[in-house]
């Protein structure tokens, strides 16, 4: 007698009483290719687990490839929203004979009425799916799941306010009294932040006496987090600023101070050592080491279970950090006063968790003299040195020269407004593709405001332009779904390439709404709340499109991963998943992220007239 396997995602939901119940109520049925096993409208009598086989979900109202749905093999369960509906939406067939364990559809609903967890499984966005499978993982899932959980307020000191007039005796006293090591002096917007070191050094220097009022004291603007952003967040801005603490908003007013002391205590990695070996690097060899730090650090965030997308924004702070200072050792000091560095594609996303191929490009301040030939020779000299550093660093030069060391991606201010202007209105591939490069563009080193006139411009020439936003669109469908060209992932020996099916549909389809809707931010998941607040995205949706590119990207990190571990570069790395090496629960979601994909398509299609 076949028996199926229960002892995996749902089924582990159920109790022992009523595991015993379903594998008493299981039946078995046979089905010859072609067979309809649930018509489109029709009541289903069972839910479908399938032992051996195929099926295929199919949308009756559409013809040829658009009516592919979903497909379904061995170990797959399907029919159950079905049954939770009362009909079926889609047509399913079966592909190649299928020999299936049949759960009546009544027994089915009485275990969802006995385990509301069971029945919450199948009604689950895949947002929330991919939260299961983050709790499932790791031995420290339970303390990871905790902190990542856990919201500033956990960690808040209540805020030492001064007024200005008081002495600089007067607050070191309040200091020891509330056994505090920063306080806020001055009110409203002007609050500014002393720490007892900058009490030190003012005395120090003797730019005040004991005697001496706070005014002039005061570090502002203040950076801060809301009291309700999560504990990891408040770590990586903390990282991204080099701060050592944070003022808590919460309504506009100021609610307290988080320190990094007391984030650590809750949350033990490397990040912060880390952290401090890249600020403490006085040359290229500190350097290098501890930027040889950040893989063992992604590992361990990983095996930990940290959702990969805080471990994206974490890392990219860190390697933002070890790009620019990079930067400060390979040019001189007029130069960076005089220029912009910009980091580019993931990078500038800040969706690179491992060191890539270079992407960067440099903006010149106008007004100054870079035409003369020996002053173009410097310039050279120190961006292809710069290029030379980040290669020490792990950062391979870029295949197609998208990098400062090429002179076509080193322009002053005018003339990268000029580069913007001709490729908005040559609106040809080459140029779409230039104009896709620069909108990712986050600036790292030197005089990071020359970026805000280049964005200005890239929204003045492109948001209003329905002709080049249709164009520029239709770069997100380059790509076909593995849900077609493989029959729905037909054959589990296939390779799924995560970074042509899901991760480039989702970031290109976003940083196109993001165009239109004159959104500065450059992460997809900070595009897609942007988008939401706007009203252009749906909550729901947003949501689950960023779980499907955070599971796209963890994918395809575990290959780089695998990459290293053999002694190869991440860069070398596919982004091809082999479906069959899937756990089943990932398997689902992999189908489910792939149908998300799809349904941001028909949305795209829809919004831009990609279909003419």
């Amino acid at each position: 007698m076949l028996t199926a396997d229960l002892n995996r995602l749902p089924f582990t939901l159920l109790d022992s009483g009523q595991r015993r119940r379903l594998e008493a109520g299981l039946d078995l049925g046979y089905y010859a290719v072609g067979q309809v096993l649930l018509e489109s409208g029709a009541e289903p009598e069972n839910v479908y687990l399938i032992h051996k086989g195929e099926v295929v979900e199919e949308d009756p109202a559409l013809s040829g490839e658009a009516a592919w749905i979903g497909h379904y093999a061995a170990g797959d369960l399907f029919g159950a929203i079905s049954v939770l509906n009362g009909r079926s939406r889609y047509r399913f067939r079966v592909e190649q004979e299928a020999l299936c364990h049949l759960l009546p559809a009544a027994l089915f609903l009485s275990l969802c009425e006995g385990c509301p967890a069971f029945a919450e499984y199948f009604q689950q966005r895949l947002a929330d799916k991919t939260q299961r499978l983050l709790a499932r993982r790791g031995a420290f899932g339970a303390t990871l799941a905790g902190f990542m959980l856990s919201r500033v307020r956990a960690c808040l000191r209540p805020p030492l306010v001064l007024a200005e007039a008081v002495r600089v005796t007067d607050a070191a006293a309040a200091l020891r009294e509330r056994r505090a090591d920063s306080l806020l002096v001055g009110a409203g917007e002007a609050l500014g932040m002393v720490t007892k070191t900058d009490l030190l050094e003012a005395l120090v220097h003797a730019r005040v006496t004991p005697q001496s009022p706070l005014t002039g004291l005061g570090t502002r603007p203040l950076i801060g987090v809301d009291i309700d952003d999560y504990l990891f967040s408040a770590l990586v801005t903390m990282t991204q600023h080099r701060v050592a603490r944070l003022v808590v908003f919460e309504n506009g007013g100021v609610a307290g101070i988080v320190e990094l002391l007391d984030v650590l205590g809750q949350f033990s990695s490397r990040t912060h050592v880390v952290g401090l070996q890249i600020e403490q690097a006085q040359d290229m060899a500190a350097l290098v080491a501890a930027g040889s730090g950040l893989t063992a650090l992604v590992e361990g965030l990983m095996a930990q279970g940290v959702k990969l997308r805080f471990v994206m924004a974490l890392l990219s702070a860190l390697n933002a950090r070890l790009i620019q200072k990079a930067f400060t050792f390979a040019v001189p000091e007029t130069l960076q006063a005089q220029s912009c560095l910009l980091v580019l594609g993931s990078e500038g996303r800040g969706e690179q968790v491992l060191k890539t191929d270079q992407d960067n490009a440099l903006i010149l301040a106008d007004g100054e003299s870079w035409a003369g030939r020996e002053a173009a020779d410097r310039l050279t000299a120190a961006m292809q040195h710069f290029s030379d550093q980040l290669a020490q660093l792990g950062y391979p030069p870029c295949p197609g020269g998208i990098m400062v060391s090429n002179p076509a991606w080193v322009a002053s201010e005018s003339a990268w407004l000029g580069k913007i202007a001709r490729w908005a209105s040559s609106r040809d591939a080459e140029s779409l593709m230039q104009l896709a490069i620069l909108l990712d563009a986050r600036a790292v080193g030197g005089q990071v405001a020359l970026l805000d006139a280049l964005r200005e411009s890239l929204f003045r020439h492109c948001a209003d332009d329905e002709l080049l936003l249709s164009h520029f669109a239709r770069g997100a469908l380059r790509f076909g779904s593995p849900l077609r060209l493989f029959s729905g992932l037909r054959r589990r020996e296939e390779e799924v390439d995560v970074k042509k099916a899901g991760i480039f549909p989702i970031v290109h389809g976003v940083r196109t709404m993001a165009l239109e809707r004159r959104v500065t931010v450059t992460s997809t998941f900070d595009r897609l709340e942007a988008l939401v607040v706007d009203g252009r995205l749906d909550r729901a949706f947003a949501d689950d499109l960023a779980e499907a590119l955070g599971f796209f990207a963890e994918l395809r990190l575990r290959r780089q991963l695998a990459a290293i571990d053999t002694g190869a570069s991440p860069a070398a790395a596919t982004a091809s998943v082999i479906v069959s090496r899937l756990s089943g629960f990932e398997r689902d979601l992999l189908r489910e992220s792939l149908h998300t994909v799809r349904a941001f398509k028909q949305r795209l299609t829809h919004r831009y007239h990609l279909e003419y």
